[in-house]
C-alpha cells in the first residue's frame, strides 16, 4: 500500500451541484481520478459513490441514505442526467463519471503507481473473473485480494476475518460491487474501520468487466439512454426502478429548478447551488 503522507494534504474543495438534496461532484472522470490518487498519496480514507438518478430517487425515501451521499469523500455523477443539471447551473466542464470507466482509469494510472487493489461484491467467481480480465488488461496491475460477500449480513466472525485479511493487504483502493443502495450502506458502516484506502462502489462493474453483462453502446450513453438498454437485457429485475424512479426524477428536478416545493434533504436549492462545494470528509 502507497506510504501515507508525513503531513495530511490540504484540498481544494471539489465544486459540487446540489441534485435534489445530494451534492452531485462537479467533476470529469479525470478530475475524479486525479482527486482519487490524492486522497491515496496523502494516506485519506474515505468512500466514493457513484450516483445517478437510482441513487439520488432512492435517496428521497431514505433520509438515511441521503445521508451517507453526504457524508461520502466525493459522489461522482454516474448518469448523464447528474451532468446534465450540472451544465444547466454552469458548470460546462462537468462530464459523467461511469463506474466502469473509473475503474479502468485507476487500473491504468496503478499499473506505473503501483497502487494495490481489493474487489469486493458480485456474485461467486465475478471477483476472481474480474481480477484475471483486469489484470491482463494492464499486466503488471496489483490486485491483492477479492471476496465475494454472502447474500446476507456478514456474521461477527465473518466481519472479523474480512478485517484480518484487509489488514493484511492494505488495498489503496477497495472496490464494493454490491449494487445501490446496499454498496453504500455498506461503505459508510465500514469507513474507518478497514485497513484500506479508498473505498468505491461501483454496481455492475463488476458484473462488467468480468464479461458477465454487456454494456450499452456509447451513444447510448451519451444520449442518456443506457437505462433502456439495461432495460432491454434485464426487464424483469429493472422494470419496476425505471418505472418507479425515472418519472419521479424529471418532475421533481423540474420542480426543484422552479423552486416549488421547499427544501429537501436540508441543502439549498439548485436555484442556489451555483457556487457550491462538497467539503472534504472522513479524516480531513
Amino acid at each position: 500500500m502507497t506510504m501515507p503522507a508525513t503531513e495530511p494534504a490540504v484540498h481544494e474543495p471539489v465544486p459540487c451541484v446540489d441534485v435534489l438534496g445530494i451534492p452531485i461532484a462537479a467533476i470529469d472522470l479525470v478530475g475524479a481520478a486525479d482527486r482519487i490518487e490524492e486522497w491515496i498519496r496523502s494516506g485519506r480514507r474515505t468512500y466514493v459513490t457513484v450516483t445517478g438518478v437510482h441513487g439520488v430517487m432512492e435517496s428521497q425515501d431514505d433520509a438515511a441514505l441521503g445521508a451517507i451521499h453526504r457524508a461520502a469523500g466525493m459522489c461522482v455523477p454516474d448518469g448523464m442526467p447528474m451532468v446534465w443539471v450540472g451544465k444547466l447551473m454552469g458548470h460546462r466542464r462537468m462530464g459523467r463519471v461511469y463506474g466502469p470507466d473509473l475503474m479502468l482509469e485507476l487500473c491504468r494510472r496503478s499499473v506505473d503507481k503501483g497502487y494495490a487493489h481489493y474487489f469486493y461484491g458480485a456474485g461467486s467467481g465475478v471477483a476472481e473473473r474480474l481480477r484475471e480480465r483486469l489484470v491482463a488488461r494492464f499486466p503488471g496491475l496489483c490486485v491483492v485480494g477479492v471476496g465475494t460477500p454472502p447474500f446476507r449480513a456478514l456474521t461477527a466472525s465473518e466481519e472479523e476475518a474480512l478485517g484480518r485479511e484487509l489488514e493484511a493487504c492494505a488495498p489503496d483502493v477497495l472496490w464494493i460491487g454490491l449494487g445501490t443502495p446496499k454498496q453504500e450502506r455498506w461503505m459508510a458502516a465500514h469507513a474507518g474501520k478497514l485497513n484500506a484506502g479508498v473505498m468505491i462502489g461501483v454496481g455492475a462493474a463488476f458484473d462488467m468487466h468480468a464479461g458477465r453483462l454487456r454494456q450499452a453502446p456509447r451513444w447510448m450513453q451519451r444520449a442518456g439512454l443506457e437505462w433502456l438498454f439495461r432495460l432491454y437485457l434485464e426487464p424483469r429485475r429493472l422494470w419496476r426502478r425505471y418505472l418507479r424512479h425515472n418519472p419521479r426524477f424529471l418532475v421533481r428536478i423540474v420542480m426543484q429548478f422552479l423552486g416549488v416545493g421547499g427544501r429537501r434533504s436540508g441543502t439549498a436549492p439548485l436555484s442556489q447551488g451555483r457556487a457550491g462545494s462538497c467539503p472534504e470528509r472522513l479524516g480531513s
